[in-house]
């Protein structure tokens, strides 16, 4: 499994898990409500902003794990 296919299967698992939608968690962490769906269709971002995203949602996951 590649880097990327990594980092679109957990925010694939983060939308899921949050019950949130494609766009919103575009907007919120990438500011672009296309981002999910671009990402689904072979989009590859830049390291830094994989980087940020995963920053992003990583506290949320170790807040709900430890509950």
């Amino acid at each position: 499994m590649t880097e990327i296919e990594r980092f679109r299967d957990t925010v694939e698992q983060f939308i899921a898990s949050r019950g949130i939608t494609p766009t919103q968690f575009g907007r919120e962490f990438a500011a672009d409500p296309l981002f999910v769906f671009q990402l689904r269709e072979g989009r590859e971002p830049r390291t830094a902003t994989r980087q940020r995203i995963l920053d992003a949602i990583a506290p949320t996951s170790k807040q709900e794990t430890a509950a």
